[in-house]
């Protein structure tokens, strides 16, 4: 690791100076560490607050840094600064791009590939879960990376399709990299890792504060081609994701959703505005570089020919007569709870496990919380 990587990470740590400030004092002083011995009248002419040109004349912070570093390290992680040639190329195009990125796993293997972003409600319905997971899972196997923010709903579900799809992921935390938050994704996250990255920019220790968020957001459309949106309510941070990635020149999907439903809000106005419609992984494949678009649809008819929109993955495999029986009873949209599959199916329990196994490892059917189970897209 290059010796002025500390300079940049304590730079990144100095409360007051956010990443806009940031990289405007790199292009005024060229080096973070020429910032560090500015005089402080000059420090002052560039708008900096007491507070912040105190810390940056403090000695502790490159200690600090350091320290930083090496916790970083022990934790598998390794560090990417602005200016290093395998900083991701579409994040630096930016106006305020991160001075620092915090990685754990395989960041330059993930961004070698086409990314995607796919946000969406934390509040998901279980159509927007299913829909999701669909997508993130047809578009990684054909060679997308799935970026998301490991939130609840929609993000876990886009990891977790692309995973299942066995492609990339890479997950944007708004938290220091030595917290997983919400703390039920850990798993998740070690999954993440193995197969792609958990990046941040905000220091170790960092908590998982509101604010925090939207700077998150910026990162996750600057990584991408473009930004799906699955479900999305009025006010909420997937829009802002969207609008992000519209002012940095990206592609803007959405999944359109049933007009009751607040979460379809986002999704439904962001079509009206001009975002193409989504219904399957070749509306977002259409859109990609023209490159790209014919080197993935060629290896379609190549191996198998076009698939139809949301059609599966897998060939069609037999299924028995308790499995098929199962299959008519559940809905995508919808779902059941494994006792009144019993009251529907007439099947005893034994009989409704074995055909529920038997759908799950065929891949038709996903279990839910609490015993609950939907047919899979």
């Amino acid at each position: 690791m290059r010796a002025d990587v500390a300079d940049w990470v304590a730079l990144n740590m100095v409360r007051g100076i956010g990443p806009r400030t940031a990289n405007q004092l790199i292009e005024h002083f060229k080096t973070p560490a020429q910032i560090f011995s500015a005089p402080r009248r000059q420090l002052e002419l560039c708008g900096l607050k007491v507070e912040s040109i105190r810390e940056l004349h403090d000695s502790e912070i490159l200690d600090r840094a350091g320290a930083e570093m090496e916790r970083l390290e022990h934790l598998g992680g390794t560090i990417i600064v602005r200016d290093d040639e395998h900083y991701p190329r579409l994040l630096r195009e930016l106006y305020d791009p991160p001075i620092v990125l915090y990685v754990r796993g395989h960041l330059g293997a993930a961004i070698a590939r086409p990314c995607l972003a796919i946000v969406g409600s934390r509040r998901a319905s279980t159509y927007g879960i299913n829909a999701a997971e669909r997508l993130a899972r047809d578009l990684a196997s054909r060679g997308l990376t799935v970026v998301s923010g490991l939130a609840r709903g929609i993000d876990a579900s886009a990891h977790r399709g692309a995973i299942a799809g066995s492609g990339l992921t890479v997950a944007v935390t708004g938290t220091g990299l030595d917290s997983i938050y919400p703390r039920e994704h850990g798993r998740l996250a070690d999954e993440i890792i193995s197969n792609g990255a958990l990046i941040s920019e905000f220091p170790l220790g960092t908590p998982p504060l509101a604010q925090n968020f939207p700077y998150r957001n910026r990162v996750l459309s600057g990584l991408s081609l473009g930004v799906l949106v699955v479900e999305a309510a009025e006010h909420s941070g997937s829009l802002i994701t969207a609008r992000l990635a519209s002012e940095q020149g990206r592609e803007v999907f959405a999944v359109p959703g049933q007009i009751t439903s607040p979460n379809a809000f986002g999704p439904n106005c962001l079509i009206r505005d001009g975002a193409k419609l989504v219904g399957g992984w070749q509306d977002v494949v259409e859109e990609l570089p023209r490159a790209l678009k014919e080197l993935i649809l060629g290896s379609e008819r190549e191996s198998s020919g076009p698939r139809g929109p949301m059609q599966p993955l897998l060939q069609p495999v037999a299924l028995s007569d308790e499995e098929q029986r199962v299959l008519a009873l559940l809905k995508s949209d919808m779902a059941i709870h494994i006792d009144q599959l019993i009251e529907l199916s007439g099947l005893r329990s034994p009989e409704l496990m074995n055909a529920l196994l038997g759908l799950e490892m065929k891949d038709r059917i996903k279990e839910l919380r609490g015993k609950t189970f939907i047919k899979r897209l």
